[in-house]
C-alpha cells in the first residue's frame, strides 16, 4: 500500500481504495495503471481515480457515483475473500485489548482460516512484532496467504501448515490465540510457548466447549480466567426515526481469557 508523504492526500498507483456507493455496497480496490473496475453499475478506469483526493466522487460509465476512502481495519476485515467464517470485528477489538496487543509483540496463532484475525493482528504488531500463525488445511492456509499479501502484510506472518497437536516452534511468546475446534486439547503446546504471564485466549461457539476449556484450564498452569460475550446492535442513523437496526450481531462466540503462570502457581487466583 502506497504511503508516500509528499502527497498523502491523494491516491496513488498501489493504494487499496474502498468504493462506496449509495447502496451502501463496499468494493476494496487495489488501484493499478492501466486497470480498470467493473460491476453492474458500469465500469470506472483506475486512471480515473489514480490522483484523485481521498473522499472525492467519481462515476461509472453509466453515471454511478462512487466514494473514495481509505478503508478502516474493520473493513478490510470484513472485505477478506473466505471460505469459512471470520473472527467478527466487535470480538478482534476485544481480543487486542484483552491480550495487550500492539507494536513489537510476538503473537501465536492457530486456526488461520481465511485469515482476518491474522491481518487485524499484523497491522497491531507492526512495524517490529511479529504473527506465527498456525493451520492445519493447507487451502485455507493459501487463501490466507493471499490475503495477507494483497495489504501488503505477508512479512509480518509466518505461515505453518501444522497439526498443533505437534506442539508450536515459538518459545516466550507474549500472547497465544486459538480459534480451532477443540482448544482445550491443546494447553500444554500453549504453555510451552507462552512466556511466564503470557496471555491466552480462544474462541469457541458452544457452551459445551466453554465448560470443557474451563474444566482443562484448572488442570494447566493457567490463572486469571475470564468468559465474555460481546453483543453489538446497531441503530438507524436518521434523527428523526432514531431506533435500533432490524438484525444485530448477536451471538458469534465466546471468547475466554487468561495467563500463564509458573507451574508451581496456584492457576486459582
Amino acid at each position: 500500500m502506497n504511503n508516500d508523504k509528499g502527497n498523502p492526500a491523494r491516491i496513488q498507483h498501489g493504494d487499496l481504495v474502498l468504493l462506496s456507493g449509495h447502496d451502501r455496497r463496499e468494493f476494496l480496490v487495489v488501484m493499478q495503471t492501466g486497470a480498470q473496475f467493473q460491476t453492474h453499475r458500469g465500469y470506472i478506469n483506475h486512471d480515473d481515480m489514480i490522483g484523485n483526493l481521498w473522499g472525492s466522487v467519481v462515476k461509472t460509465h453509466l453515471d454511478y457515483a462512487y466514494m473514495l476512502l481509505p478503508p478502516s481495519l474493520e473493513q478490510l476485515v470484513r472485505g477478506v475473500k473466505r471460505t469459512t467464517q471470520i473472527v467478527y470485528p466487535k470480538d478482534i477489538g476485544y481480543i487486542i485489548m484483552k491480550m495487550n496487543i500492539g507494536p513489537g509483540s510476538r503473537i501465536v496463532e492457530a486456526g488461520t482460516g481465511s485469515g482476518g484475525l491474522t491481518l487485524a493482528l499484523a497491522r497491531m504488531v507492526m512495524p517490529h512484532g511479529h504473527i506465527y500463525t498456525y493451520e492445519s488445511r493447507p487451502e485455507m492456509l493459501e487463501t490466507a496467504q493471499k490475503n495477507l499479501a494483497r495489504l501488503g502484510l505477508e512479512s509480518y506472518v509466518t505461515f505453518t501448515q501444522r497439526d498443533i497437536a505437534e506442539g508450536f516452534d515459538e518459545r516466550d511468546a507474549d500472547a497465544v490465540f486459538l480459534d480451532v475446534r477443540e482448544p482445550c486439547d491443546y494447553l500444554t503446546q500453549v504453555h510451552a510457548a507462552l512466556k511466564g504471564g503470557g496471555f491466552f485466549g480462544a474462541l469457541v461457539p458452544t457452551t459445551n466447549q466453554v465448560s470443557d476449556l474451563l474444566a482443562a484450564l484448572a488442570q494447566h498452569p493457567f490463572g486469571f480466567i475470564q468468559v465474555d460475550e460481546l453483543l453489538l446492535r446497531s441503530y438507524k442513523p436518521v434523527p428523526a426515526r432514531l431506533r435500533p437496526m432490524d438484525r444485530m450481531v448477536a451471538h458469534t462466540g465466546y471468547l475466554i481469557f487468561g495467563r500463564a503462570l509458573l507451574a508451581e502457581e496456584s492457576n486459582d487466583p
